[in-house]
């Protein structure tokens, strides 16, 4: 069975430890830069790239979730067709993005303020892709924060994209595709293309965790 293209992974950071990683966006020495959005056309709002080394928590967080997911981005490949194959150990697969040059973590934190939102885009930052990423909430929605919903959409061929809103509670993580997942049709595997954001904030700020398993260039 191919994999959907998200997953959701109920309290998989506590209240403490979300409200501990928040706290480090105040922070200049953890991070390699900061990324006002609007400056780029990317939306309205920031982030900050960590560099390495990484703080303990999401350096833990990244190491953990990658076994997990070696498997589902190995069969996923397979099936449309890509000869790429990935270790089972993040270290190697690091090991494989800084030999190609991809050499800066990719890992941030994102603060979103009223009026603030994220266009649509991919994460992709080099050759070497992993195919999955993960979210984490950090804020409460209705208590931090009002608006502010994570949305996917999947581009399938010949037909207009499909939207769709994820609901999230803070804690709570969710798992998708990079840039392309296959999909199971009547005449076989096709790949479909993904995109993911944030719609606009009404009130309140937002923080959220990105683990990105691939460096950048």
């Amino acid at each position: 069975m191919i994999w959907t293209h998200r997953a959701v992974i109920e309290r998989f950071v506590s209240p403490e430890e979300c409200g501990a990683l928040a706290r480090l966006y105040v922070r200049d020495d953890i991070f390699r830069s900061r990324v006002v959005m609007a400056r780029h056309g990317f939306g309205r709002g920031e982030y900050k790239y960590f560099s390495y080394p990484l703080p303990g928590i999401i350096s833990e967080l990244r190491a953990l979730i990658y076994p997990k997911l070696v498997a589902i981005g190995n069969r996923w490949n397979e099936a449309m067709g890509i000869a790429v194959r990935y270790p089972e150990k993040l270290a190697d697969f690091i090991k494989r993005c800084h030999a190609a040059g991809q050499l800066r973590p990719t890992p941030l934190l994102l603060q979103y303020d009223p009026g603030d939102y994220n266009c649509l885009h991919q994460d992709l930052y080099g050759e070497h892709v992993f195919p999955i990423q993960v979210t984490i909430l950090l804020s409460e929605p209705g208590r931090d924060f009002t608006g502010g919903e994570f949305v996917l959409t999947e581009q399938r061929p010949r037909m207009q994209s499909r939207p769709e809103v994820v609901p999230l509670r803070q804690g709570d993580a969710v798992a998708f595709a990079v840039h392309q997942r296959p999909v199971q049709g009547t005449r076989g595997v096709y790949r479909v293309n993904l995109r993911h954001g944030v719609s606009r904030i009404r009130s309140g700020r937002r923080h959220t965790a990105g683990i990105i398993f691939h460096d950048a260039i």
